[in-house]
């Protein structure tokens, strides 16, 4: 947590409201998000219990389980679960607009991507299960399911594994959209309760945010945002209904008992569905307008959405269940490259954020003192500035790329530093970004007086290690991996 970061938060405590922590909203919200509210048995491992999702707050389907051990009804759930998953996904595999021109002709790239919205953390963590558990599903043979199911799995397991790349906002977790704006009075842990953050940003009129936040504390006034259901409710509600399911002594009570559990399931579900809406209407709120850069990223993902759609439709193996050496650097590489990219581009985007990296000497703000604006080196243009700054100055001489957050194309070195009674002055030379004539374009050098940030953040394309193919991966990591293929233990599999 940075220092801004807690004193939003000791603010928050004083003022009993949540705190912004940006000036801008910093994920791309779909038009049409897919909501998907899951809950499982509490002790039991992500053994389906019912799913609420749909993209219109007003419309959803609610799917649920009368005995989510049974393994018969856990695959009819997973088999109507993969049908609204389909159909949503399906559609955006197919529409494909052309990108670029390359060396084997047109590329074309899928023109939406999509965005799968759950309530915490542990929503994601779910849906990385249930695509463990279905992906791996033979569609022939004594334990075939149909098709779609396993179809499914290599999906959730996609998006799963694309949340960990940070930007990433093909599966956002309600809880951890809403912290990135706002700090509240409570810790990170009692963030992800869902009710409690949105009790500490919007509370309800005449409550305080921290009064709202301990009112949502109560199970079984206001139910947890899942997945798994809360001891008590399972105890004095979900048991005796089930074991009234599981006892009944013809089809027509099973049905009433079945009736009974969807009912109580639904309550369960309704409030967390609501509150779902309510966090998309917040961060869609126009006081928070779009950061520069969140659609760049959203290309990202549509990039990896295109990629993976076409390796499904071709393919007709799943994701191993573990990485190859090599798969699992490489992997390693983009994820670090992805987190780079998103630091800077963040700052970039919101001062709020860039004042994080000027508390730490990654950057500064200050106010041009001189400016040799015409100055060249050989035939090549390269003006001079100073810069003076209250700011804690970390930059050493020498140091290459700083940029301005309103002109990323342009990089600065810094020639020289110097105190002055409390004051840095800081003298940069720049290149880049001022055009191709002999004096740079109007706006491209500031001038006497401007107030500039430059900061050694940045978004630059970094070479990627070189690696060994799979093939060659060396013996000290394991020798090549053996491709993998699903086995009949795979299809009997318990859900886990």
């Amino acid at each position: 947590m940075s220092l801004l970061t807690s004193l939003a938060r000791a603010h928050a405590v004083d003022q009993s409201v949540a705190q912004r922590l940006t000036t801008v909203r910093h994920l791309h919200i779909s038009s049409e998000p897919l909501v998907f509210v899951p809950l499982a048995m509490a002790g039991e491992s992500h053994a389906p219990l019912a799913v609420m999702m749909g993209t219109s707050r007003e419309r959803y389907e609610l799917l649920t389980v009368a005995q989510p051990r049974n393994r018969d009804q856990q695959m009819a759930f997973a088999h109507q679960l993969a049908r609204i998953f389909t159909g949503y996904i399906g559609p955006r595999t197919n529409r494909r607009l052309p990108l670029r021109a390359g060396a084997s002709g047109v590329q074309y790239r899928c023109a939406d991507a999509p965005q799968v919205w759950v309530p915490n953390r542990a929503g994601i963590e779910f849906m990385r299960v249930l695509g463990r558990s279905t992906r791996f599903r033979a569609i022939t043979g004594e334990w075939a399911v149909p098709p779609n199911i396993p179809s499914m799995g290599k999906w959730l397991t996609f998006l799963a594994d694309r949340a960990e790349y940070a930007g990433s906002c093909m599966l956002v977790a309600a809880t951890d959209a809403l912290a990135l704006h706002w700090a509240t009075g409570q810790s990170d842990t009692e963030d992800q309760h869902l009710a409690a953050v949105l009790g500490w940003i919007s509370p309800p009129p005449g409550m305080t945010g921290r009064a709202a936040a301990r009112a949502s504390e109560d199970p079984l006034e206001v139910p947890p945002a899942g997945p798994a259901t809360d001891p008590s409710f399972d105890n004095g509600i979900l048991e005796p209904l089930l074991a009234a399911y599981h006892e009944a002594s013809s089809p027509a009570a099973s049905r009433i008992a079945e009736v009974k559990i969807r009912k109580e399931l639904q309550k369960q579900l309704a409030g967390t569905w609501e509150r779902m809406w309510q966090a998309i209407a917040l961060l869609r709120d126009p006081s928070l307008p779009i950061g520069a850069h969140v659609g760049v990223r959203w290309e990202r993902d549509l990039d990896a959405f295109t990629r993976t759609a076409e390796w499904i439709a071709t393919s007709p193996g799943a994701q191993p269940k573990r990485d190859s050496a090599v798969y699992a650097a490489r992997r390693l590489y983009w994820l670090e490259r992805a987190q780079q990219q998103y630091d800077a581009e963040r700052a970039f985007d919101d001062e709020m954020v860039m004042a994080e990296a000027r508390m730490v000497g990654d950057a500064f703000v200050g106010t041009v003192v001189a400016a040799e604006a015409n100055r060249r080196v050989g035939r090549s243009l390269r003006p001079l500035i100073s810069v003076a700054t209250t700011d804690a100055v970390s930059l050493t001489v020498g140091e290459t790329g700083l940029r301005r957050p309103d002109l990323l194309e342009q990089k600065a070195t810094v020639v020289s530093s110097t105190r002055d009674a409390g004051t840095v002055i800081v003298e940069l030379e720049l290149r880049e970004g001022m055009g191709r004539g002999r004096e740079p374009q109007p706006g491209t050098v500031p001038a006497l007086g401007d107030t500039v940030c430059y900061s050694r953040l940045n978004d630059d394309y970094r070479r990627p290690p070189t690696l060994p193919n799979k093939e060659d991966t060396p013996w000290t990591h394991g020798g090549p991996p053996e491709p993998y293929m699903p086995t009949e233990q795979d299809a009997q599999e318990p859900w886990s």
